[in-house]
């Protein structure tokens, strides 16, 4: 699995035109899932997201969580994170999970975060063309991925 978190104070989807999700402050979190993803990669992320210490605290440090600061997630899943460009100039994306084995593993990981974190999880609509709008607070902006578990 791979994730760009992005540390917002409102980010919201639109689909068709409506908006189906929307947070105020908290974390968007892009979730790419690869084939070879299993539960125990959304279980660990699960776990390093609900402690992320990325938000600031009195003295502007980075030393709170999303706990902490009583934030929302909102999911959004994006198989393009494992687009591959190395060949040509057009994106390959055949290491991103089909359908089939990506959905039950959102679904599982949505579940997991809201039970780890405590905190409000909201989604997108897993397949659908999404418009997705944040502001970035900071900018904070993660890239982690539970193959390098960096």
């Amino acid at each position: 699995m791979r994730v760009v978190i992005q540390r917002v104070s409102r980010a919201e989807v639109v689909v068709d035109g409506a908006e189906i999700a929307a947070i105020g402050s908290g974390l968007l979190v892009l979730l790419g899932i690869e084939g070879a993803d299993e539960a125990a990669d959304a279980d660990w992320l699960c776990a390093k997201l609900s402690k992320l210490r990325i938000f600031s605290d009195e003295a502007g440090q980075m030393n709170l969580d999303i706990q902490t600061v009583g934030g929302e997630f909102l999911v959004v899943s994006q198989f393009t994170l494992h687009g591959s460009t190395k060949k040509g100039n057009r994106p390959a994306f055949i290491r991103a999970a089909r359908p089939e084995q990506a959905i039950p593993l959102y679904t599982y990981f949505v579940q997991k975060l809201e039970e780890l974190s405590g905190c409000p999880v909201k989604t997108g609509e897993f397949g659908a063309n999404m418009q997705v709008s944040l502001n970035n607070d900071g900018p904070v902006t993660l890239v982690i991925d539970t193959a390098n578990k960096e």
